[in-house]
């Protein structure tokens, strides 16, 4: 276990596994597309990793769903191609579902990891990458699933919360646990205040759990 401090609020977050010395892989790059509904602080971060060659990966694509996302803007720096894909344009989930699995694949995606994707996918997806639909959330799963993880930490008092990188299954937030980072809550939190110091170890955990779930799938 790692017991790092951030680099904005200096408190302490406990990662677990340990995130190893050095998380490139050899052989060929990992093909990644990215799910994104916001603001794509976590789709830097693993670009950022990737330019450091921390992670050895390349990311094919970036599929966001809100028009006013600001990570089409963040992918168009990394020059990586963002596509529009507004969920309200499909009569159902699974349409909407079979687009993305058509994009990913025309944009040879082998591992697909949604950064704050705030859609429940369909088994037309989670089929069609088998194992490798990676998710991560902003609580220690199994605690607080689904929209608002922050909000229901605050509301049912815990001392402790987090964020949790996982294996996507058709249960929303559920599926084999990769990493996880434990964040306290402070007195004094606000959603927002506790939001960004999650943010802060979900910018670590979702490059290693990328390259955790790439060497564990030969076990699979």
């Amino acid at each position: 276990m790692n017991l790092n401090n951030t680099s904005t609020d200096f408190t302490p977050s406990l990662i677990s596994p340990s995130i190893p010395s050095s998380l490139f892989i050899q052989g060929e790059p990992l093909k990644l597309g990215i799910m994104a509904s916001g603001s794509g602080t976590n789709f830097e971060a693993i670009a950022r990793a990737i330019a450091d060659k921390q992670l050895n990966a390349q990311i094919q694509v970036v599929i966001y769903n809100n028009p006013e996302a600001k990570v089409a803007a963040k992918a168009e720096h990394w020059q990586v191609p963002a596509v529009l894909i507004n969920h309200r344009n499909f009569k159902s989930r699974k349409d909407c579902d079979t687009q993305i699995v058509e994009t990913l694949r025309h944009h040879q995606v082998e591992w697909v990891v949604m950064v704050g994707w705030m859609r429940v996918v369909t088994p037309t997806l989670l089929d069609a990458f088998a194992k490798r639909v990676i998710n991560i959330h902003p609580s220690l799963l199994p605690s607080f699933k689904g929209l608002g993880g922050v909000e229901q930490a605050l509301a049912a008092g815990v001392q402790i919360t987090g964020c949790t990188v996982h294996i996507a299954v058709p249960e929303v937030d559920s599926g084999p646990i990769l990493i996880q980072a434990a964040v306290p809550v402070l007195p004094d939190d606000t959603p927002e205040t506790l939001h960004d110091r999650i943010q802060v170890q979900e910018h670590k955990i979702i490059v290693a759990g990328i390259a955790l779930a790439a060497a564990q799938s030969a076990d699979w």
